[in-house]
């Protein structure tokens, strides 16, 4: 909810003193974090403590959906528009720096999203997760920053200085989907400490077949903004072409 008030905030900010920020913009925020709220609050988030198919949902909005439409916001580019010059350039500052760098990279937001998947899911974390609140925040916090991380290191919404390639983003974008999937299937084979095997198998699915269509959705975007990249250069080529 508090980001939700500072995103209006600055979009408020925005409009007054700038150009007029897109309202589709504020309504994926909105929806982003209302999807983020439904997985930690609420019946969905009491179902989970003890359903594994409601908590793989809730992993499903907080994780890939939620993060998605909140980087699709360019909360990053609202942040510089409405800050002061030299807070602006402190924040581009950090932005450059060797430790975003890294963490940006499309490999390092894999290893984080994917891997602390694998580690939670196929160790005995998920089972002692129930029964530690510090645990069972940290690990929620944990899914929703890696997620939002992987996003923000494959499609590029708000500024980056650290650009990787479309094929670089691409190839690990094929590799953390296999790593899903794959991921999926194994929960379906061996379930969970604490987890029946029906409820895994049912969660599983949902895991497989949910994450696809988030995934198809971002690879869509990707695609998408590669066509666009590309298409200038093409024009430019047919012209000098024929002129010459």
């Amino acid at each position: 909810m508090l980001l939700l008030g500072l995103y209006m905030g600055a979009v408020y900010f925005s409009n007054r003193h700038h150009k007029h920020w897109p309202l589709y913009r504020s309504v994926l925020w909105t929806v982003g974090i209302f999807l983020a709220i439904l997985s930690v609050a609420g019946p969905l988030a009491e179902r989970a403590h003890g359903n594994f198919t409601a908590h793989m949902l809730g992993h499903l909005l907080l994780g890939m959906m939620a993060p998605l439409l909140m980087a699709l916001a360019a909360p990053m580019t609202l942040l510089l528009r409405t800050l002061p010059v030299k807070a602006a350039r402190r924040i581009t500052n950090i932005l450059r720096s060797t430790m975003i760098r890294i963490l940006s990279d499309p490999v390092t937001a894999t290893i984080l999203n994917i891997g602390g998947l694998w580690l939670l899911y196929t160790t005995n974390l998920y089972q002692i997760m129930h029964h530690s609140l510090f645990l069972h925040v940290f690990i929620h916090i944990h899914v929703f920053l890696a997620g939002y991380l992987f996003t923000i290191s494959l499609l590029y919404i708000d500024p980056i200085p650290h650009r990787r390639s479309y094929l670089y983003r691409s190839i690990v974008l094929v590799i953390a989907v296999a790593g899903h999937s794959i991921l999926s299937k194994f929960i379906y084979a061996n379930p969970p400490a604490g987890v029946p095997a029906d409820q895994a198998q049912t969660g599983s699915r949902l895991m497989y077949y949910g994450g696809d269509l988030i995934d198809v959705i971002i690879i869509f975007l990707l695609c998408l903004h590669w066509y666009r990249a590309v298409r200038p250069r093409k024009r430019s080529a047919q012209v000098t072409w024929q002129n010459s």
